[in-house]
């Protein structure tokens, strides 16, 4: 076994300690060669320390370039920042990766397995906004510019191209809105089918505009394998495509840049069933085999994947939430044993 990987933990708030715990106990029932330096974010970080984002969570993950966490509530009040964005930017972490496979029995389709990359550091969420005043309204206009490089685009699409090829994946779909924004996402494109070309023979590619993709994920979701598309249109169908295999509960995030990987749930902290015993773990618990694919680990992450998908599939020892009745516990319980 190789020598234990140390990781940064941060459990996040609402639910987050809890499905943070059963993940931690699931990666060590599969032996996963890791230690944990847990730290504190978002409104936990505020009570205690009067900050959302300390620095010593920065200074773990410099240092481990490794996170796994859970659901952050990021405070409102002048001042404060969103902690993801936060965290992106701080790092680079220019791609961000979303699988969403059918594992519930029941759902509408059965064969969804598509796995959604999205420029993560730029387009619309650049930040770059203003208003411009007429007359007396100091807020008649409001302008927002989106950002597309040709070095954001051509890291994305590699990163892309370069998934598949590691994952046995057979087609990349480029989408954009090249047909109305001829700038910023024309270079997208441009981009994107160059990168295709160094991998033709290896990985099939076409593009779809961002509707017609959004109809066809709808209607026929198994004809797409990895898309890869710009920020806000990745923050859109990310949450589409979850949707299609049961919701935000069964599908995890991971934000990737050159030297630092953040492993999360995409769920928010539901605060109503905070403490109650009763959330469902899955998503950080797919995060966490995200983490070890990233370590190298992707055997062991398979078999935790088989035995979370067999849980879920049998039902027998699910939460409420996928129309079970277990605790956060059971299940967990239920999954280690199917190790």
């Amino acid at each position: 076994m190789p020598a234990p990987r140390e990781v940064t933990l941060i459990p996040g708030d609402g639910i987050g300690p809890s499905i943070t715990d059963a993940t931690v106990r699931l990666l060590a029932a599969a032996g996963a060669p890791i230690t944990w330096d847990r730290q504190i974010a978002g409104m936990t970080a505020v009570k205690e320390l009067g900050d959302p984002l300390p620095e010593a969570v920065l200074d773990s993950v410099r240092r481990t370039k490794l996170a796994l966490k859970g659901p952050l509530e990021t405070p409102v009040g002048k001042g404060f920042r969103s902690i993801n964005v936060a965290l992106r930017k701080e790092f680079d972490l220019y791609a961000n990766l979303r699988p969403a496979k059918t594992v519930l029995p029941g759902l509408r389709f059965d064969n969804v397995d598509v796995v959604l990359v999205r420029e993560n550091t730029e387009g619309l969420y650049v930040g770059i906004e203003n208003y411009v005043k007429v007359g007396d309204d100091p807020h008649a206009v409001a302008q927002s510019v989106a950002v597309v490089s040709r070095v954001g685009a051509e890291r994305i699409a590699r990163y892309a191209f370069e998934y598949a090829l590691k994952h046995g994946r057979k087609k990349v779909t480029i989408v954009h809105k090249a047909n109305i924004l001829k700038y910023s996402q024309g270079l997208f494109l441009e981009t994107g089918r160059a990168v295709a070309k160094e991998y033709e023979g290896r990985v099939a590619c076409d593009d779809k505009i961002v509707d017609a993709c959004a109809m066809e994920l709808v209607m026929r979701p198994e004809r797409f394998d990895v898309i890869v598309t710009t920020n806000l249109f990745g923050d859109i169908l990310s949450d589409l495509t979850s949707g299609l295999v049961g919701g935000l509960g069964l599908t995890p995030g991971a934000n990737i840049g050159y030297e630092v990987g953040i492993f999360e749930a995409v769920h928010g902290t539901a605060p109503d069933i905070a403490g109650k015993g009763i959330a469902n773990p899955t998503a950080v618990m797919l995060a966490g085999c995200q983490l070890l694919d990233h370590m190298g680990e992707q055997v062991r992450a398979n078999r935790i994947r088989a035995a979370i998908e067999a849980t879920l599939r049998e039902r027998k020892t699910v939460t409420g939430d996928v129309g079970g009745t277990a605790t956060t516990e059971e299940y967990t319980n239920a999954v280690i044993a199917r190790l």
